[in-house]
Parts: C-alpha cells; structure tokens; sequence
C-alpha cells in the first residue's frame, strides 16, 4: 500500500512540475519580439492545452518531444528532453524513442535529437545501465498480422524495392516494433505523432489501428491531434483529421 501511495505522489507531482516548467521552454525574447506570441503561449498552450485530462503530461511531453524531432527544431530539444523527463518519461524510453525516430523521420533527425539529449542526460547522471540494451530479447509476434502486412507490401511493391520490402519486415516489424524498451502502446503513439509532424497523413490509417489495438483511446488520439496543431501548425493537423475520422469511423461499425 504505501508502495502504491508512493507511485501516486511521484506521479502527481511530475505533473505539477511539468505544469510549472513549461513557461521555461519559451525564450525570454519572446516578450520582447512577439508579446502576442508569449500571451497565446501562456494562457493557451501552457494554462490550457498542457493542463487537458485526455491525455496525460507524461504523454503530451513525449508527443512534443516527436514533433520537434520530427521536425529538426534542435535548439528547443533540450528543454524538452528535461520537461519529458520531468513528466516521467524514463531515459530509456527517450532513447528508445530516438532509435525508433530513426526509422520514421531519418538518421539525421535522430542524432541530432541524441546531440541534443547528451547533455541533459550527462547532468542528471544517466548511464549505460539506464539505456535499452543494444539486443533485448524482444516481445513476442502476431505472426498472423504480421503476415498479412507483409503480403499487402510484398504485393504492392515486391516489384519495385525488395529491398525496401525485406527490411521493413527484418528491421522494423521482427525487430524494432518488438523491442520492450516501449510500451507497444507508446511505440505507436511515437510513430503516428512523428507522421502527424511530418505532414504524412497517408501513412496513419494502418497507424492509427495500430495504435489503437495498443490501447490508445480515440478521446487520447483526439488530445493529440490538438496538441500537435500547436507544434506542428494546423494545416498538418487538418490534414491529418479526414484519415483519423475514418479511422474512428470504421472502428465503430
């Protein structure tokens, strides 16, 4: 019992402090350049957004983290690596995050995101020990969808890159998508995150599923699109709202 009561504090108050933190990812030069901009930051984005229960702090911190990421916007990473862990998200599943970035956004993306994250993990004192092991033993496979995804591409496009078709199902689904360091669950949010940011709604319908058959709730997809229209512009989050209300559509016939 106390265990428990204990989780729960620390989960509280990771929340307070994100809450708290938030105005320390705004530059000071805001104020000075775009008033407007810092009042639409404080009172919406932080007073507002961040302080919505359809998607937990934990959550929107890691989402924030994809998008800029995602988006190669390297000099407000730091802060972000700080206010995800704050929020609670392990040094772990930043590195975990980052490597599967890699596959979704681009190698330079991702160790631009490791440059950045360097420093904050170096000051709070994270180690080798913290970090995914390089060869986990991995989570099991649904052999069936797995197969049936593996035919749809093979049928698409065996003809035009074998080479993208086997990798994608050696390297990404029989290896990556499988490793524990995420949550199947988290590891789908990054992915369809990352596809909002990267203006690439085509991608999201099997995404989307994904995710959802991993246990995000259509209220917790909702939330996240209207974070990331912050962080990524509406035109992407309108673009990316057809393919979501069909996703939600289907799943409901």
């Amino acid at each position: 019992m106390k265990t428990l009561l204990a989780a729960s504090a620390i989960a509280m108050t990771a929340t307070t402090a994100t809450a708290q933190d938030l105005s320390g990812t705004l530059p000071e030069a805001v104020g000075r350049v775009a008033p407007a901009l810092e009042s639409y930051s404080n009172d919406d984005l932080f007073g507002s957004v961040w302080q919505g229960q359809e998607l937990s702090a934990r959550d929107r911190a890691l989402v924030t983290f994809v998008a800029l990421t995602t988006r190669h916007e390297t000099g407000n990473l730091p802060d972000h690596v700080a206010l995800a862990l704050d929020a609670g998200v392990t040094p772990a599943e930043i590195s975990e995050t980052i490597t599967h970035l890699a596959f979704y956004t681009g190698w330079g993306n991702a160790t631009a995101a490791v440059r950045a994250a360097a420093p904050v993990f170096e000051a709070r004192g994270v180690t080798a020990e913290d970090l995914p092991a390089t060869d986990p033993e991995l989570l099991p496979l649904d052999e069936a969808a797995e197969d049936a995804r593996e035919e749809n591409v093979r049928g698409n496009f065996g003809d035009v890159s074998m080479g993208v078709v086997d990798n994608t199902r050696e390297l990404l689904f029989r290896d990556l998508w499988l490793r524990p360091g995420l949550e199947p669950r988290d590891r789908s949010l990054v992915t369809v995150a990352a596809l909002i940011a990267a203006g690439q709604p085509e991608q999201m319908t099997f995404h989307l599923n994904r995710a959802m058959d991993n246990g995000l709730t259509q209220e917790e997809a909702g939330a996240v699109l209207s974070h990331l229209a912050f962080y990524t512009g509406w035109p992407k989050v309108f673009s990316a709202l057809p393919v979501a209300k069909q996703v939600f559509e289907a799943r409901a016939e």
